[in-house]
């Protein structure tokens, strides 16, 4: 078994490759060739915290993974991780754990991806201003999906506060100055989503964190953070504007995402409305643009699967590269 680090991870793989990785994984649910159970989730009432175990198998892929994923949003003020994280690497056909790696670099990782092959397969070809709400532990990764999507001249970033966000930009404008994009922190979520053709938002947030009406047309949205019931991100006045709503997995999501069950249980949107999973669309099932103007809302809550097939790519490289710590050099 191999150990890899959020560094050794980054020195082995691009977010150009985690889009693609992630493409096979939604491939791989809509062919059902990767078994996904809804993932298990205990919560912590006393720390605020949310403990989820998400396991996955594919026989065509030829490995199972566990993730373990713990939601911890204090850990902020602690200067730790709000989402700590492992992913173990199964071998399919003997089982024998491969690789323990940093699963919240690799959470980040993919579902960044996420938002990346969404605005690769469903925003319009020119695109240049991009805005992100939240500046958490996703938002980097995020931000870089979506340079790596489409080439923007602005992105702009708002977060709950000011100086916050302002570190955020310092930090990302340093490590992603290669996209030539220029990143800036704003006050407002109104600042941010004027004009802008790629909307991220990546909060936990338990209201509504821009005003739909505000949005272009031809805007293109990921919706990443909310993951539990009562959390809604997403101003429900987005569906009567919006042309098309895609989903990483419309059961996970049902199951799950306050985003989309508020607005069902209040009849702001029909699930005859829904265009349905981005896996059908690559498998051409569905239909994807069709309009300039077209407004399209992405949600995701993230599946095992993507972290399946991301973290097999990335040991298929480590053992390429000899990186990581093997250990059999501990005895083992």
């Amino acid at each position: 078994m191999i150990l890899l680090s959020k560094d050794d991870i980054k020195k082995l793989f691009t977010m150009k490759e985690a889009l693609e990785a992630d493409k096979k994984a939604f491939a791989l649910l809509a062919e059902d060739k990767c078994e996904v159970p809804l993932r298990t989730k205990i919560l912590n009432e006393k720390d605020k915290g949310c403990f989820i175990f998400m396991p996955a198998y594919s026989e065509e892929a030829g490995v199972a993974a566990l993730k373990i994923v713990n939601v911890f949003p204090n850990n902020v003020k602690l200067g730790l991780s709000a989402h700590p994280s492992q992913v173990l690497l199964i071998n399919a056909h003997n089982g024998v754990v491969e690789a323990l790696m940093d699963g919240t670099y690799i959470t980040a990782l993919r579902t960044g991806a996420a938002s990346g092959l969404a605005f690769d397969l469903f925003a319009k070809k020119e695109c240049e201003i991009g805005a992100i709400i939240g500046t958490g532990g996703q938002a980097l990764c995020q931000l870089e999906a979506m340079l790596t999507a489409r080439r923007l001249k602005e992105v702009r970033v708002c977060g709950r506060a000011f100086e916050h966000t302002e570190a955020f930009v310092d930090k990302a404008q340093k490590e992603l100055a290669g996209y030539g994009a220029e990143i800036r922190a704003v006050k407002t979520s109104d600042e941010a989503v004027e004009d802008a053709d790629l909307l991220i938002t990546v909060t936990p947030s338990k209201a509504p964190v821009f005003d739909a009406d505000k949005v272009k047309e031809g805007i293109t949205v990921s919706c990443i953070g909310g993951y539990q019931p009562d959390m809604q991100e997403l101003d429900s006045k987005i569906f009567k504007r919006c042309d098309k709503i895609y989903f990483d997995s419309k059961a996970a999501v049902l199951a799950e995402a306050g985003d989309i069950l508020i607005p069902l249980k209040e009849g702001k949107v029909k699930e005859a409305d829904f265009t349905g999973d981005i896996g059908e669309y690559l498998l051409n099932k569905i239909p994807g643009r069709e309009g300039e103007d077209e407004i399209i809302v992405f949600k995701s809550v993230g599946v095992a699967a993507q972290d399946l097939v991301t973290a097999g790519e990335i040991y298929k490289k480590a053992v390429e590269a000899g990186a990581g710590i093997d250990t059999a050099s501990f005895g083992y």
